[in-house]
């Protein structure tokens, strides 16, 4: 069976963005990078919230096919890599209204699906196929997938510092347990790699 996987960055005292919704006060060095396209290499499919992809669909497509900057982190070996990944991977929409514009350059590779279709889709998802279901931010939709059981593993690089306040990652109580710890030497960032209690 595919694993469903959770990929997020979060703040020492559990904050997934600032009050206004940025996720870059978080630490997203070199480390942070480097972890998700470990992540993307393992994936058969990007499942995302219509946020994140029309956020990630505005950024990533022609990253991969810039000019090497070693002054630009932006166009780094690692970023150009995950760009090309990104825009090969079987990508996946939750959204009840989304349509990909024909001119967007990850229409071939991109389906959408209901909100109300999305539980049974990934039932049926896991069962076929090949490499992880991946998930990055989209956190509204994949606390619903943990809250019925649809969650295999949540990886979460803890950033080193608190905001205090913001956007909470977490929008339910959630028991978990502890697979892995890893450090990112030259980075304060710390990987969190656990399995929901019931899985």
């Amino acid at each position: 069976m595919r694993r469903t996987v959770v990929n997020n960055i979060v703040s020492l005292d559990g904050f997934y963005a600032d009050q206004s919704g940025n996720p870059t006060v978080l630490n997203m060095d070199e480390t942070f990078d480097a972890y998700n396209l470990e992540r993307l290499r393992s994936a058969g499919t990007v499942l995302l919230g219509r946020t994140s992809f029309e956020g990630f669909g505005a950024y990533w497509p022609a990253i991969g096919d810039s000019d090497e900057d070693p002054s630009n982190r932006a166009l780094s070996p690692d970023n150009r890599e995950l760009s090309r990944l990104y825009n090969r991977v079987a990508k996946v929409v939750v959204s009840d209204s989304l349509t990909v514009p024909a001119d967007h350059p990850w229409v071939a590779t991109t389906a959408v699906i209901r909100r109300d279709e999305v539980a049974t889709w990934l039932e049926q998802e896991r069962l076929n196929g090949t490499g992880d279901i991946l998930i990055f931010a989209s956190r509204i939709m994949w606390n619903s997938l943990l809250a019925q059981g649809l969650i295999d593993e949540l990886h979460l690089t803890v950033s080193p510092g608190a905001l205090t306040s913001g956007q909470p990652l977490f929008l339910r109580p959630a028991n978990l347990s502890l697979l892995e710890v890893r450090a990112f030497p030259g980075s304060g960032n710390v990987l969190l790699r656990y399995r929901p209690a019931s899985a």
